[in-house]
């Protein structure tokens, strides 16, 4: 593989003219974090490893993180190498560039054709993409059928056993390839094919232990649309694969699929317009099945499923993407199959037609609406897939802000302290400060809204270990401890807000949005005053209901 450049807005080298609004912005951001330039290219890469000592074990109090500059990507793409999508390789990465990605994955849907045909043909397309333009972090990945639950993005850093791993994996433990969702209607459940999921984690694990690969991830892939994804499992997936397995969709793709007037009067975010099934897990509420604000259940819900696995005190990561197939209004629809050719016998799609007239669909191209940002020390594969081992990551919709930084210390403490998904270890009573860096949108998204952020929500919740009940999905302790309003701040502004290091370790984590779109949350106003609602069928226009959401910090209190 060609040797990595800078993308042009980090490169000191390209004058700030020749830079779009979107580069000079980002470029500010990096001189102020104090890695533009060689500083980035050169600087050690984030090992992505976060202390082992938990709450009473030995270590040094406090903490200290690097300054870091978010990288912006996508990990849920498909491509004509998915059975069901439309658009090639090279007009995905030429969208992708153009919405200002700085790293993006293809994930093709398991398949036949493609493990016996599709995965090798796009490999060559990413290799040639990476020689062309080294500017541009290309990934190959899969979309995993996961036996007895939903999908997972599965992908791998760039090497020479990349594909290899993939397709092994595809054939081997693929619930789609091996059938495991034909044996009846509750199928899904069984314990067979959870004992066979988690066998293809270890799988997976096992080829990074050993060097075949360098790393590979995985993340589980909007995780309520069908409900089939219980607790349980999710518990089971991160313990098989620990530092494999990190975390979740915190909302899908499919964002434009409630446009008003576009798709129907039934039509959701995300195209969460399931209901409860014989292979749904029975232990979620029937408002499970919704998104809010754009975001799953499990991640909108204060108290819900995401906080009930961060509570247990482990890092779990939420991520956004464009889980790109057919996007709104585009003109283009798919070619037709050559005579005696079809998706099993070549692993990929005819080439689309443009016919002119809007076709049907649901997504928004890689970067046009949802991005999910990843922090780093240097550009690079390794540094980004150790930012998001490292749950360096927020997300964001519409472009609501340009920056984030988030850092929480100790008040007697000099430094930076720790950031996103980091660990901070203090003594009980100790007074704290969590500085939250907001850098506002400084330029029209590509709706053509200049996004405004109305207010940052501070979540607090106790990290009480592992619990009893595997499927459990509510965190009690967990709430809105503090509102920001900030409606009207510009620019780049640093929220000071205070805590105190009680008896009990525990998270903090953040989201803000547009203030358009509040409602009581899941669990009631004295959770969440104000949280994402649901939108009436077929009326979400996502444009007009944006949010952002990061990892938590933890903070492990001595003794307790």
């Amino acid at each position: 593989m060609t040797e990595q450049q800078l993308p042009a807005w980090a490169d000191p080298s390209v004058s700030p003219a020749a830079l779009d609004p979107q580069g000079v912005s980002r470029r500010g951001l990096l001189r102020r974090a104090g890695l533009f330039g060689a500083a980035f290219a050169l600087g050690s890469v984030a090992t992505g490893r976060t202390p082992a000592f938990a709450a009473g074990d030995g270590g040094p109090l406090g903490g200290e993180d690097p300054r870091l500059a978010y990288l912006v990507g996508d990990h849920h793409i498909h491509s004509v190498y998915s059975h069901d999508a439309k658009y090639t390789f090279s007009q995905l990465a030429a969208k992708s560039a153009e919405y200002g990605l700085d790293w993006m994955v293809f994930t093709e849907h398991s398949n036949f054709g493609h493990a016996d045909f599709g995965a090798a043909m796009e490999h060559r397309e990413i290799l040639r993409a990476r020689a062309e333009n080294p500017r541009q972090l290309i990934f190959q990945g899969l979309e995993w059928y996961i036996p007895a639950a939903e999908h997972c993005t599965v992908f791998t850093a760039p090497g020479p056993h990349e594909v290899d791993v993939l397709t092994r994996f595809e054939s081997a433990y693929d619930g789609k390839l091996l059938a495991y969702d034909k044996g009846g209607p509750a199928d899904a459940d069984t314990a067979r094919n959870e004992a066979h999921a988690l066998k293809g984690l270890k799988w997976l694990a096992e080829q990074r232990r050993s060097g075949y690969v360098d790393d590979v991830l995985v993340l589980a892939n909007h995780p309520m649309r069908l409900g089939i994804d219980s607790p349980h499992e999710l518990r089971n997936w991160r313990d098989a694969a620990p530092g494999i397995v990190i975390g979740m969709e915190g909302a899908p793709g499919a964002q434009g699929a409630a446009i008003p007037g576009w798709r129907g009067a039934t039509s959701i975010r995300g195209e969460y317009e399931n209901k409860p099934s014989v292979q749904s897990w029975p232990g979620y509420p029937a408002d499970a099945y919704l998104t809010y604000g754009g975001f799953d259940w499990a991640t909108a819900t204060v108290g819900g499923l995401w906080d009930s696995l961060l509570a247990e005190g482990r890092l779990f990561s939420v991520t956004t993407n464009s889980d790109a197939h057919r996007i709104v209004f585009d003109t283009w629809k798919n070619g037709d199959w050559p005579a005696g050719q079809n998706f099993d016998n070549t692993g990929k799609l005819p080439d689309p037609v443009n016919t002119g007239t809007p076709q049907p669909g649901s997504d928004f191209w890689p970067g046009q609406f949802s991005r999910t940002h990843v922090g780093v020390t240097r550009y690079g594969y390794r540094a980004v897939m150790a930012g998001m081992r490292a749950g360096r990551v927020w997300l964001d919709h519409g472009h609501l802000l340009d920056g984030l930084d988030v850092r929480l210390k100790r008040d007697r403490d000099r430094g930076r302290g720790v950031t996103l998904g980091g660990r901070l270890r203090v003594r009980k009573g100790e007074r704290l400060t969590l500085s939250v860096t907001v850098t506002t949108a400084s330029r029209p998204n590509p709706r053509g809204i200049l996004p405004e952020l109305a207010h940052v929500d501070v979540i607090r919740g106790a990290v009480r270990g592992p619990v009893p009940d595997r499927d459990t999905w509510q965190a009690p302790d967990t709430r809105v401890v503090r509102t920001e309003d900030v409606s009207g701040r510009k620019g780049t502004f640093t929220l000071r807000i205070p805590l105190t290091a009680g008896e009990e370790s525990f998270y903090v984590r953040l989201r803000g949005s547009d203030g358009k779109r509040n409602g009581p949350g899941c669990l009631g106003a004295s959770v969440d005053p104000h949280g994402p609602v649901p939108h009436a069928p077929g009326d979400g226009d996502p444009w007009a209901d944006t949010w952002f959401y990061a990892n938590p910090v933890f903070v492990d209190v001595e003794g307790s």
